[in-house]
C-alpha cells in the first residue's frame, strides 16, 4: 500500500469511528431522556396535597432567643433552654455560652473573664445542674 493511500485509509477509519461514537451518545441521550421523562414529575403536574409535602418553610430568627457574650451574639432556638439561661446571673450564663456555642477552654475563659481556670470549671458544671434542675422544673 502506498504511503499516501495508507494515510487517507486512516483518515477514513477514524472519520468512521467518530461518527459511530457520536451516534451512540445521541442514541444514549435520547435514552436518558426518555427515562427522565417517565420517572419526573413536574411541580405544576403535582396535586397540592403532593407539593405540600415537598415544601420546606424556613424559620429565620423567629424563635430564636439571642445572648450577648461580650459584644458577640448566641442565637438559642430552644424555648426551655433560652428561658432557663436567661434565669441564670450574667457571669454563669455566659461562661456555659461560651463554653458551648463558642467551644472555648476553661483556660481561654478564665483568662478572658480574669478568673482562676478551676473557679471557671466549678462555674461551669455547678451552673449545668442548677440548669438541668431549671428545665426539669418546667417539664
Amino acid at each position: 500500500m502506498e504511503p499516501r493511500n495508507y494515510e487517507e485509509h486512516i483518515r477514513h477509519t477514524f472519520d468512521a469511528v467518530c461518527k459511530k461514537i457520536l451516534k451512540r451518545t445521541a442514541i444514549d441521550i435520547q435514552r436518558e431522556t426518555k427515562r427522565r421523562g417517565e420517572r419526573e414529575v413536574t411541580f405544576s403536574a403535582m396535586s397540592a396535597r403532593e407539593f405540600a409535602e415537598l415544601a420546606v418553610t424556613d424559620k429565620y430568627f423567629a424563635d430564636e432567643y439571642s445572648f450577648s457574650v461580650f459584644g458577640e451574639s448566641v442565637g438559642v432556638n430552644h424555648n426551655g433552654l433560652a428561658e432557663a439561661l436567661n434565669a441564670l446571673p450574667a457571669d454563669k450564663r455566659n461562661i456555659v455560652l461560651m463554653s458551648y456555642f463558642f467551644d472555648m477552654t476553661d483556660a481561654e475563659i478564665a483568662g478572658r473573664l480574669n478568673m482562676a481556670r478551676r473557679t471557671v470549671a466549678y462555674k461551669r458544671t455547678s451552673t449545668l445542674q442548677q440548669l438541668k434542675k431549671i428545665m426539669e422544673s418546667e417539664e
